[in-house]
């Protein structure tokens, strides 16, 4: 099969997303640069007048888009779908590690189940390079070839995916859950489990919104390890996403720097990363450190960093930054329901539910809430968005299995 051709300037922040999109997809591409060829000509796209240098996608069959969404390019793909049925038994929302699971063990034990997703297949997982503590994966594995697998082995059950959807609006009553799509259409499920993850936090500093896509990337950024040839980048963050990046890009960059706000890497990376990173001749952490300022012309171009313990501050010159750090669950939508959250927005369930002072105002059945149930019975949490959950790709994938489990119980009892 032919690959698609993805023409584009490297450093266009319009060009990112749609390369990050198809690189967490799975679908081979091949790169052309028309950095310095408007139109495109020397590349056969005669048909095209595109002086603004738009990236363009030219697929197999010969049609090109010109700037096109990612909806656009899903659509052409075939996978943009509207639910095929009024009523599902199950709807999980998030098609990370945590949804995935929940949606292969679900239909294959005959629930009639729909998984919505509102970016890539993959969820946090799906960015990461390389996945080596993953049982059964001695060599490791991708994250988006990891979503790939588990996606094809949904489909194989029946799950209908649904990608590239943003609900409005999300009601419990009758014992369902009834979702308004911005697309216009409507979801109905008897259970549902939320598996929305989390968002990598922001830096909060100014000018962080006019460099996004433009040397500023939130989370592991794979698809961009080709453009970082011979350069100096910097990932800030501590944590196992950064020092898988981090040991990634070493094999593209000239030099990597991970800014790390602790004074070691112990406490928040795992061993075997702690001694490749040490052992890594172009790595370089920097402790007790974090960036504070941002500048640049149309592009990034350099950064300020401060040391916390000396209170020394310097710029340093990248055109790469990439934000790995704790972040925000995707639970904006539960504002106005009934479901209890924390006050940094992640869902509580199970015993938790149980240990709120308004319990007995929130949870109204003679049972307890099931161990992944939310205050609202029959929807459920899995994975990181859950309260006090472990943020590991096995966990999610558990819960995920689990999740289906007490789905099972609390349909049986309906």
């Amino acid at each position: 099969m032919n690959k698609l051709k993805l023409y584009g300037t490297p450093d266009s922040p319009e060009i990112y997303p749609i390369r990050d999109f198809l690189k967490r997809s799975v679908v081979a591409f091949d790169w052309v640069d028309i950095s310095h060829d408007n139109l495109g000509l020397a590349h056969g796209i005669t048909a095209l007048n595109n002086v603004d240098k738009h990236p363009v996608i030219e697929f197999p069959d010969g049609e090109t888009l010109t700037y096109p969404t990612l909806e656009l390019i899903a659509k052409k793909l075939g996978w943009i779908n509207k639910p095929k049925y009024k009523e599902y038994d199950l709807s999980i929302y998030g098609a990370g590690a945590a949804g995935l699971s929940a949606a292969v063990y679900a239909a294959s034990e005959g629930l009639k189940t729909i998984l919505v997703e509102r970016e890539a297949i993959g969820g946090q997982a799906g960015t990461s390079s390389l996945i080596e503590n993953y049982l059964g994966f001695p060599e490791g594995i991708s994250g988006a070839e990891l979503a790939e697998r588990a996606r094809q082995q949904a489909l194989k059950f029946g799950v209908e995916i649904l990608l590239l959807k943003e609900g409005i609006k999300g009601t419990f009553s009758d014992n369902r859950i009834y979702v308004d799509f911005a697309s216009g259409e409507k979801l109905v499920a008897r259970s549902n489990i939320c598996a929305t993850g989390i968002e990598y936090a922001r830096l909060n500093l100014p000018d962080e919104h006019r460099f996004f896509h433009k040397g500023v990337y939130y989370g592991a950024g794979a698809s961009e390890a080709f453009f970082c040839q011979d350069k100096d980048i910097y990932i800030v963050g501590g944590g196992n996403s950064a020092g898988q990046a981090a040991s990634y890009f070493s094999d593209f960059a000239k030099r990597v720097f991970m800014v790390v706000r602790k004074g070691n890497l112990c406490d928040t990376l795992s061993e075997y990363l702690v001694k490749r990173i040490n052992n890594t001749s172009n790595i370089f952490v920097l402790y007790d450190s974090q960036v504070t300022a941002l500048d640049g012309d149309d592009y990034l171009r350099k950064i300020k960093i401060r040391n916390s313990q000396d209170g020394s501050e310097g710029w340093h010159e990248t055109s790469k930054l990439f934000i790995c750090i704790g972040g925000k669950p995707n639970t904006d939508w539960a504002s106005d329901t009934a479901i209890c959250r924390d006050r940094n927005g992640y869902l509580y369930t199970g015993n938790d539910v149980m240990g709120l002072e308004r319990y007995h105002e929130v949870w109204n059945l003679e049972r307890p809430p099931y161990h992944l149930e939310t205050s609202v019975p029959g929807s459920f949490a899995a994975g990181d968005v859950r309260f006090n959950s472990v943020k590991r790709v096995a966990s999610a994938v558990g819960e995920g299995a689990m999740a289906v489990t007490q789905v099972h119980q609390y349909l049986a009892k309906l």
